[in-house]
């Protein structure tokens, strides 16, 4: 994908392989790391969704309360267990999952195979569904603005039960753990990776103890396991569970990581994880809560801190404070990997991204959004002051998500494996019925807060989108104002361009081989001096992850094997970030019509200063928001790893 400032491609990180290994013993031992990683990275999110859930359905200063009692706590808690077993594990592990872009999944992989299976479809109703795709991407940057203000907020909000003169210092604790949170991200979480896993092990035989313990008080909860209550409840009281859905979604949050994630720890992993052990102990949770509600509906204030006996409830509060940091990050990470993957499908700008482990090559970095978010995230801290009024927040973000993916995947299910029409009817209109229910319940909280996830995912998407119209103009423009390659090489051939040969190789970085580079054009017309070995480079992002090394490089000679001049593409997954210098030492002197010099190479960039033209290609303000956009592009010459005293940047000027 071609940057409209810079002449080349653009590239992001890549997520890591789970390791092969072939002995048995070995072999079980990967997969149990993967899951403890898996259970430390992906399920951070919905792991803590019970600190919160029913306490904001039974939130007494929620706009549409519902009024606590035993018909509605079997009701709510039966909702829950269904709207989980649904929404999570049909919906997302035993469907989603599947529908995987060479093994890596997310509401992006999503839109990569819409694109490319979905010629069936017709050109307008891709483009239609790829921009509900981007859409619902970009309610995810919602989604890791509000996670962890919310999960954060929550756990500190457990000093209050523990000692209530404490309150008042909830908000400055929270707002102290944010930014510690977001400056020790430049580290990266190689080193404190590894702990991630065991802490969540704890969290959730913990979650689930205390559940157990509840539930054996009182044991006739369990009925709430039927999907009678949960229907009876829904039809039978619609006015009152309509609204309580708006809360009930909480303990959905976090389903769109486990797809997300699917490339760092595989499918199997991500699904044994949540069946063995995060499933059954929320499940454990929200049931003994419901018993503890049952008992005393005072208990409502914060079942999930009061079900823990009193001799444990601080160190509940440090494991669940840990726990939410965990979750946090992993909604972080999330949005650096969504921009990366954003930016080479061309949505959004070439941004500088820090790869913060050796080791584990999916572990990346990326300032501008980090410092964003901090910010943003601590400004809903400060203005919202607590968990229960984000949670009015937090529900459009996720239900909007969920819906996209659900719709999303079943185009790819018809497109790409030939599924039944009634099959793919069938189990749309069940799903999708499930999630509009709950988009509808969470649009009667805008006003008190869900307008909030709609105007970041707005906005994200106008940034988007305007980015993607604009590339289009400047890549257009450019192709006029280069001219065609082949025309250039036979001009120079014929000796009707008068050029002096110079010893030495020069690189230049282009958008493909249509086109002569706005540098090397420059370079021939204006200084009247070629190299003696010339490598035009293209890199291009392909719609897959990650490329094999095999197929990385393709070499052409243009037509004549003895100019010296040959034009190189090399194939970078979504995934990945090229590396110039490298990528070149890969190419056999044979294929280059002699060795290239790459020790003493000269890289030459195009760089292209946008201005703002009078053509009605773009109303004026998405003009002035496309050049706004391209200013925090990333160094070309990091990016790419070209060495910064042989680079040569060559500027031109393009309207749009």
């Amino acid at each position: 994908m071609a940057d409209p400032r810079h002449g080349a491609a653009s590239s992001g990180g890549s997520a890591s392989r789970p390791p092969e290994n072939h002995g048995a013993g070995a072999h079980d031992a990967v997969r149990l790391t993967l899951v403890i990683g898996a259970l430390g990275v992906v399920f951070g999110d919905i792991g803590t969704s019970p600190i919160y859930t029913l306490q904001t359905v039974f939130n007494p200063s929620d706009p549409h309360p519902v009024p606590v009692s035993t018909q509605n706590v079997y009701g709510v808690v039966s909702l829950v267990f269904w709207s989980v077993m649904i929404i999570v594990t049909v919906t997302y592990v035993l469907l989603a999952m599947r529908a995987d872009n060479d093994g890596e999944g997310g509401i992006m992989a999503l839109i990569t195979l819409v694109r490319r299976w979905g010629s069936q479809r017709g050109r307008r109703a891709t483009a239609v569904l790829a921009a509900l795709g981007v859409f619902g991407a970009s309610l995810f940057f919602g989604d890791s603005l509000i996670t962890p203000a919310i999960s954060v907020l929550s756990a500190v909000e457990g000093v209050k039960v523990v000692q209530p003169s404490l309150g008042s210092a909830v908000v400055p604790i929270t707002a102290v753990i944010i930014v510690l949170l977001f400056i020790v991200q430049r580290r990266g979480t190689a080193a404190v990776g590894r702990m991630f896993g065991p802490v969540m092990v704890a969290w959730f035989v913990a979650i689930g103890a205390c559940g157990l313990v509840g539930i054996v008080d009182h044991p006739a909860i369990l009925r709430a396991l039927s999907p009678s209550y949960a229907l009876g409840f829904l039809f039978g009281h619609f006015g009152t569970a309509f609204f309580a859905l708006a809360a009930v979604v909480l303990a959905v949050t976090g389903a769109e990581a486990l797809y997300a994630d699917m490339g760092h720890f595989g499918r199997r992993a991500i699904t044994r994880g949540w069946m063995f052990l995060v499933f059954p102990a929320c499940v454990l949770s929200y049931f003994g809560q419901g018993a503890l509600i049952l008992a005393d509906p005072g208990n409502v204030s914060s079942p999930f801190f009061l079900l823990v006996p009193h001799w444990g409830r601080w160190p509940m509060v440090l494991l669940a404070t840990a726990a939410t940091v965990i979750a946090s990050q992993a909604v972080i990470t999330g949005a650096y990997s969504v921009t990366s993957q954003a930016a080479q499908l061309g949505y959004l700008p070439r941004l500088r991204i820090a790869h913060t482990s050796e080791s584990t090559i999916g572990q990346i970095y990326v300032p501008w959004i980090n410092w964003l978010l901090m910010v943003s995230v601590l400004i809903l801290v400060f203005a919202f002051r607590s968990s229960t009024a984000l949670a009015f927040a937090f529900g459009m973000a996720v239900t909007g998500t969920i819906t996209i993916t659900t719709l999303l995947f079943f185009c790819v299910a018809r497109a790409k494996w030939g599924t039944p029409k009634w099959l793919v009817a069938v189990g749309a209109t069940l799903l999708l019925f499930v999630d509009l229910l709950f988009v509808a319940a969470n649009l009667t909280k805008l006003v008190h807060g869900a307008w909030l996830p709609l105007l970041i995912g707005l906005t994200a998407f106008t940034v988007m989108t305007t980015w993607q119209r604009g590339r289009e103009l400047v890549t257009a423009e450019r192709v006029r104002q280069e001219g065609p390659l082949p025309e250039f090489i036979d001009r120079l051939r014929s000796g009707e361009v008068s050029t002096l040969r110079v010893p030495g190789t020069a690189v230049f970085l282009n958008r493909g081989k249509q086109t002569t580079p706005l540098a090397m054009r420059a370079n021939v017309e204006h200084n009247h001096v070629r190299h003696d070995q010339v490598v035009i480079l293209a890199l291009k992002t392909e719609p897959v992850p990650r490329v094999q090394p095999d197929q990385r490089i393709v070499v052409d000679d243009l037509g004549y094997a003895d100019d010296g001049i040959i034009h190189v593409t090399a194939r970078f997954g979504y995934m990945e970030t090229p590396d110039v210098p490298s990528t070149l030492a890969m190419l056999d002197p044979a294929q280059t019509e002699g060795p290239l010099q790459l020790d003493q190479a000269s890289y030459f960039l195009s760089k292209i200063d946008l201005r703002r033209g009078k053509e009605p290609t773009m109303a004026p303000w998405r003009k002035r928001l496309f050049i706004a956009t391209s200013y925090i592009t990333a160094d070309a010459a990091e990016y790419f790893g070209l060495p910064r005293d042989r680079t040569v940047i060559m500027g031109a000027h393009i309207e749009v």
